[in-house]
């Protein structure tokens, strides 16, 4: 496993690489760092070269400015990394703040992407989604910051269905994964990750974008429901369109990783020879 850092205009990005063959580029989800994929890792690295980074906001990048920070931002952070430890195009597999960087990437750096996979997306926030991230958005403004343990418990109920919240042997393997992103969060950080999310907005782009992008949705996700997801792909140049049952936000960690790494074997043998 190859750690190091690549300089960008904006940051000083913080990586782990794994693997040869074609390239794999992971995008972690809000609040998460470069080593939360490793289970793909585990499963790809033979076949693929893996890389993952760490977002603005989390982990050991290091940024050269203050917030706000746009999507947009993020995406050229990875454009950089992609250019200088990668051999494009690639593939870009992202969840959550990932998929939007994945969506942003397919959209102002298509040259660099062989085949984008966002998972848990959704081209802009509005109704719920909107008033839910804005609420934390503004909770951590006013300087407040949820106990650890109250944290955990509060994110596990957005993350995760309730196959697994009714497990207790479930719930011990998949409750590191949560307490790993949000039990000792910096609200500011945090908060400036999310307002990326909430501002974002793809919508009126996608048809424009001929990457071909397939949308990964998980049926039982509160935080993004299936139906966001197939906005997204309905409404891209080149979209495409996959649900995965009884599952929800974080089921690619702890939960079901063989099922939906086995999803992105497949869309990936089918666009890269």
């Amino acid at each position: 496993m190859k750690r190091g850092y690549v300089s960008a205009p904006g940051a000083d990005i913080h990586y782990v690489q794994d693997g040869t063959g074609p390239d794999i580029v992971w995008i972690p989800a809000g609040d998460q760092t470069c080593d939360v994929y490793h289970e793909q890792f585990e499963a790809l690295s033979r076949a693929y070269r893996c890389t993952c980074f760490d977002p603005r906001g989390a982990g050991e990048t290091h940024v050269k400015s203050d917030p706000p920070w746009p999507i947009a931002a993020f995406a050229e952070d990875c454009a950089h990394l992609i250019r200088q430890v990668c051999d494009p195009p690639v593939v870009v597999v992202g969840l959550s703040l990932g998929a939007l960087i994945v969506q942003e990437l397919a959209l102002s750096y298509p040259e660099l992407i062989r085949v984008a996979i966002p998972m848990g997306t959704m081209a802009r926030k509005t109704g719920f989604a909107h008033e839910w991230e804005a609420a934390e958005i503004g909770m951590a403004a006013r300087g407040l910051r949820m106990p650890a343990d109250f944290s955990v418990i509060h994110y596990a109920i957005l993350s995760y269905p309730a196959e697994v919240l009714g497990d207790d042997e479930l719930w011990e393997k998949v409750r590191p994964y949560v307490a790993a992103a949000y039990d000792d969060r910096d609200p500011g950080l945090l908060a400036a990750q999310w307002q990326a999310c909430l501002e974002y907005d793809s919508l009126d782009r996608l048809p424009g974008c001929k990457v071909p992008m397939h949308v990964i949705s998980f049926a039982e996700d509160l935080q993004t429901p299936p139906a966001r997801g197939r906005q997204v792909a309905e409404a891209a140049g080149n979209g495409h369109f996959h649900v995965l049952p009884g599952m929800g936000h974080f089921s690619i960690f702890g939960h079901k990783p063989q099922m939906v790494t086995e999803l992105i074997r497949q869309i990936i043998s089918e666009q890269v020879s």
